[in-house]
């Protein structure tokens, strides 16, 4: 009895050190012989520049994630709002590009997607210097939560897509923040390779986020949106737009931010501009 505890055990344990590896291999065994339609490759090719523009090998990686993503992920509408599969795609293509070249499990901690018509209120607090909370309501286009729900306007998401290089794309942004929040906590650094990378990353952008605040405050030219200057985490958030959208401009703009994100993200979307 006790040598069949003991194997048991050093199964259980085998298993959740290698869970990852063994949830890969039960997706890829059940997912192995599904594709996109040819209705939605006319969907991503009508509303997603960035997939027109791709080359055949990346559009074939990116749906294979698409597959993935919405095998595994939920969505739900808002404010009456009835989601069909097109919009269910275009969420879930977005979503992939940011993790074209990562392995599966994709975005492993997000579990689902709601999706109002447009922006929506959302009740929200803040707190005086005196220590005294107050409750409001804001308009938001769009949240991420570190519990693995995303909240995002419709609306906002094709804005995202029909204006290509206006370095606005709620999707990016939000899914943006799910990579950072992947590391446990909301700090603008997400999971990296190894500690000279993560000393690096850092460094460069601590100094990159300090130059936008001082840019937005004196009023100074800058090629990432003021949102950025927020926090450290909306910076991420924002330039990952910048950088997906605008990246001929952020490379010429900060070189040194560029090829860490390019590091990061593992593509280079000069290609697609």
């Amino acid at each position: 009895m006790d040598f069949i505890l003991i194997i048991l055990t050093l199964v259980f344990i085998a298993a959740y050190w290698h869970f990852d590896a063994l949830r890969n291999i039960y997706w890829e065994h059940k997912l192995k012989d599904r594709t996109l339609s040819d209705n939605d490759r006319n969907v991503l090719l009508k509303y997603m520049p960035i997939y027109r523009r791709m080359t055949d090998s990346e559009r074939t990686r990116l749906e294979k994630h698409i597959i993935w993503f919405l095998a595994t992920k939920d969505f739900l509408g808002r404010d009456g709002l009835v989601v069909n599969h097109a919009m269910k795609l275009i969420v879930a293509a977005d979503a992939c590009v940011l993790v074209l070249n990562k392995p599966w499990p994709l975005y492993k901690n997000v579990k689902q997607i709601l999706l109002y018509p447009s922006a929506y209120y959302a009740n929200s607090e803040s707190r005086d210097g005196a220590g005294l909370v107050s409750f409001h309501q804001t308009v938001r286009q769009g949240e991420s939560w570190p519990g693995g729900t995303l909240v995002l306007s419709w609306h906002d998401v094709l804005n995202g897509n029909r204006l290509p290089n206006d370095g606005h794309n709620l999707v990016f942004h939000e899914f943006a923040h799910q990579l950072d929040q992947e590391t446990g906590a909301t700090t603008g650094t997400p999971l990296l390779k190894d500690k000279l990378t993560y000393e690096s990353w850092g460094r460069e952008f601590s100094r990159a986020y300090n130059v936008l605040k001082a840019h937005v405050a004196y009023g100074m030219p800058h090629v990432i949106h003021s949102y950025g200057a927020t926090n450290e985490a909306e910076f991420f958030a924002v330039i990952t737009e910048t950088f997906i959208e605008k990246p001929s401009e952020l490379k010429a703009y900060d070189p040194v931010i560029f090829d860490l994100l390019l590091n990061y993200f593992g593509f280079d979307p000069r290609r697609w501009n």
